[in-house]
Order: C-alpha cells, then sequence, then structure tokens
C-alpha cells in the first residue's frame, strides 16, 4: 500500500504494449518484471514504488488485456483488484498504447475500461504512446493523433493529456528535449499532479470502482428479470393462440 503523500499511478493497456517497461523508465529503475507472456505464466498486477525529484511515486502494473494465459473474467478481476494495490485508490490511470494503427483491438480496450470502472474514470486517465522512435523526424504526438479520428476522440475524453517515451532509445537522446524520457516523465508527473489539482486532491478510489460495479450488477439484474418476464409472456401468449386454435368437439 502507497504512503498517503504519494502519487498513485495504474498502467492499463494490452500485452506488449512496454507497461512494465514504460513503469521502470518513470521510476528510473528496472524494478518491474517485463515478461515474456506463455500459456504458463499466471499474470498479476504488480506494485512498486519510487521517488521522482524528491517526489514518492506508486506505479501498478496491471495484467495485458487479451493476455492469452488468463480468461477475460480472471483478467478483469485481477485488472480491478489494481485499484487496491495503491489504496485507497490511483490519482491516474496511463492508457498505454504503442505508436503504430490504432485498431478495433484498442477501441475494444476503451470500451472494456469505461465498462470496468465507468466513464467518469477519464477524468483521471493520460494516455502514454511508447516506442516513441517510430515517431517520424520533428514529429510530436498531438500531430500522430490528429491524423487519426478515434484516436483524438478519445484524447478529448482524456482532457487532452498524453506524452511518448521510448523505452529503449531515448534514455539516452540528451540533445533532443523532446525525445528525452527524463524530460518526458518529468511533464509526465506535471500533467499527473494537475490531474490530482482538478480532482481537489482526490483520487478514483476503489468505492467508486465498488458503487459503478454494484450498479452493473443490478442493471444485468433488471435485464434479466425483463428477459424472464418476456419469455412468460410470450409463452403464455403461445398457450392462448394453441388453445383458440384446438378444434371444438362436441360431448353428446
Amino acid at each position: 500500500m502507497a504512503a498517503k503523500n504519494t502519487l498513485r499511478i495504474t498502467m492499463l493497456g494490452k500485452s506488449g504494449v512496454g507497461k512494465s517497461s514504460l513503469g521502470n523508465t518513470i521510476l528510473g529503475s528496472d524494478v518491474l518484471t517485463v515478461r515474456k507472456f506463455t500459456k504458463s505464466q499466471p499474470s498479476f498486477c504488480e506494485a512498486r514504488n519510487g521517488s521522482i525529484n524528491g517526489r514518492n511515486v506508486a506505479v501498478v502494473d496491471t495484467p495485458g488485456f487479451f493476455c492469452p494465459e488468463s480468461s477475460e473474467e480472471e483478467l478483469k478481476q485481477e485488472i480491478l483488484r489494481s485499484t487496491t494495490e495503491c489504496a485507497p485508490g490511483p490519482h491516474t490511470f496511463l492508457l498505454v498504447f504503442k505508436i503504430e494503427k490504432f485498431t478495433e483491438q484498442e477501441e475494444e480496450i476503451i470500451t472494456k475500461i469505461e465498462e470496468y470502472f465507468s466513464a467518469e474514470v477519464f477524468m483521471f486517465c493520460v494516455i502514454v504512446f511508447t516506442h516513441g522512435d517510430q515517431l517520424s523526424e520533428d514529429t510530436r504526438i498531438e500531430t500522430h493523433i490528429s491524423q487519426n479520428k478515434r484516436l483524438s476522440s478519445l484524447l478529448e475524453k482524456c482532457g487532452g493529456r498524453c506524452h511518448v517515451v521510448d523505452n529503449k532509445y531515448w534514455n539516452q537522446n540528451q540533445q533532443d528535449e523532446y525525445r528525452n524520457n527524463q524530460k518526458q516523465v518529468e511533464g509526465l508527473i506535471q500533467t499527473i499532479e494537475e490531474v490530482v489539482r482538478q480532482a481537489g486532491g482526490g483520487c478514483y478510489t476503489t468505492e467508486m470502482m465498488q458503487n459503478w460495479q454494484r450498479k452493473q450488477n443490478q442493471l444485468r439484474i433488471r435485464f434479466l428479470r425483463s428477459i424472464i418476464k418476456y419469455k412468460k409472456r410470450f409463452h403464455e401468449s403461445i398457450g392462448v393462440i394453441l388453445y383458440k386454435r384446438m378444434p371444438d368437439t362436441d360431448v353428446n
């Protein structure tokens, strides 16, 4: 559990986008396990603490969406558990993507995040792209996003907050301030602190998640009840129709 004055960060994204490496880049050391997934290897949340320019930071790595070694329900429960890894909850969620084509699978991840945490979660989200070396020279991440309507829509949901890192090449780049992980991480921390200020010093709490899950369960129950009621009425109607079609028989 992170200390009260610690900046708490949870990373979300699909397998292979570089979440663990991003966490290590943020913390400045290789403390999170960078996994090469196999079907025999379970996937769990992992939390590590560090300090950035005197600011205590806790980073929670989560299993990747569409991770092959876990069922969808197992993944969901483990991802939801990430909020308790940094109780009372994360100050921000980093939505982690590679710089590549934004496909229907990425769209599905956004849908799942909203389904798991509610639409309110985007108030606490920052988009972070990895593999920044794939940006063409003199191109900034905002330009890359503007070329895709779905990405632009997501950025708007997240209050225009986005950053880019390169976990492999930008650590050595000291000449270009933009293509420099240290500068990007400093900017990311400033963005997260602004998210905290906008939330009145609050965070996305486990209570918010539980309330949302409770509402979702209530909606499912109502839906199932309506289906049962509909089926009952349908069968009753069929029974009436069949009865009316039965031939009259005279009993002499």
